[in-house]
């Protein structure tokens, strides 16, 4: 019982990094299309704005799905992390290039050094949800096991490319949709229809990567197809494909105030399709969740602490969230600051 709790709130906690992480994974996908520095300068000018305040803040996610992989699910976690090394210590290290890339670029004072930390942020943001959505496709496809060593089949092949795809489809519909509400909150009318356009292609997108995927599973992941088309992940899936169509509507309305929503709706939703699409399996079909539970005593405690610290982080992101969406975390700007100091000097 307490191992299918732990394995629901991992699913969350994935489902949690898929939306905020996949958002700023998003704002970097479009810095890379958004063209030549002159051409590029505004919608730049806006993803920079839009990520500052919350973009470590997301990386939280990341750190709680491995913490309760690793104590939740030793085996799991042995046999995920020892036949997808590589493309996982690839995300690692694009994760940790964005974050410096975007870090450097903005007081980067030189053309050539803010240019070269934005390639870096920009390919980065690209290269590590692929390799993360590819390491998900060899799970799902039942190609880790007790017995698989690392190979490049276990990562490159149909369903993990094309999860891989579909990572980077997701996170660049929540990256342009978030966009376009930050670009009205701005006041940027431009940048509103620049990235709601953006929007409507990646979901576009996204819903032809998804077809495809649910064509591909049926012979390559047969029991995550039969989960997909079957019972609550059936459910999920439908759920997803109606919230991808009412982002789709809402981007055509002048303001759009639901379109966040929606859109985080239909990536959570695809994510909760895949996880219960896999039950009772944590690899399917090797490894059970039953089986890949670590001692009770210590899925107990890891129980409690999850509790503790899932009522002590949820707040805090929320209201994080809700001073970033409604304007309250801009940063000052040198102007503000000559303001502040001749007020002192007075």
């Amino acid at each position: 019982m307490i191992a299918g709790v732990i394995a629901v709130v991992l699913l969350l906690a994935v489902a949690a990094y898929a939306c905020g992480g996949g958002t700023d994974y998003g704002a970097g996908f479009w810095d890379l299309t958004a063209g030549g520095a002159e051409r590029g300068k505004r919608p730049r000018w806006l993803i920079d704005h839009a990520m500052a305040p919350v973009w470590e803040v997301n990386n939280v996610w990341l750190i709680f799905v491995l913490v309760i992989m690793w104590t939740g699910f030793p085996v799991f976690f042995q046999q995920v992390f020892v036949t997808m090394w590589l493309p996982l210590v690839l995300a690692a290290v694009g994760t940790v290039l964005r974050g410096a890339g975007f870090a450097l670029r903005k007081p980067a004072r030189r053309l050539a050094g803010r240019r070269l930390y934005g390639a870096v942020f920009a390919v980065a943001s690209l290269l590590t949800p692929f390799f993360l959505g590819a390491a998900a496709g060899g799970v799902a496809s039942g190609r880790v096991n007790a017995t698989t060593t690392a190979s490049t089949d276990a990562w490159a092949n149909p369903t993990s490319l094309l999860f891989g795809l579909l990572a980077i489809a997701a996170t660049a519909s929540l990256g342009a949709v978030f966009l376009a509400a930050d670009a009205r909150r701005f006041a940027a009318p431009d940048l509103d229809v620049y990235f709601r356009r953006r929007a409507w292609g990646a979901l576009a997108g996204l819903a032809v990567l998804a077809v495809i995927t649910l064509v591909v599973t049926h012979g390559d992941a047969p029991h995550v197809w039969h989960g997909l088309t079957h019972g609550v992940g059936l459910f999920f899936v439908v759920v997803a494909a109606l919230a991808t169509a009412a982002t789709a509507w809402l981007l055509t309305r002048p303001a759009g105030a639901w379109s966040r929503a929606t859109a985080v709706a239909a990536v959570a939703s695809s994510v909760l399709a895949w996880g219960m699409a896999q039950r009772p399996y944590l690899i399917p079909t090797s490894l059970t969740v039953a089986d890949g539970a670590g001692a009770h005593s210590t899925m107990r405690w890891l129980g409690f602490v999850t509790l503790v610290a899932l009522v002590l982080v949820i707040p805090a992101v929320v209201l994080l969230y809700w001073l970033d969406t409604h304007g309250e975390l801009e940063g000052l700007t040198d102007a503000d600051l000559r303001r502040a100091g001749t007020g002192d000097e007075g």
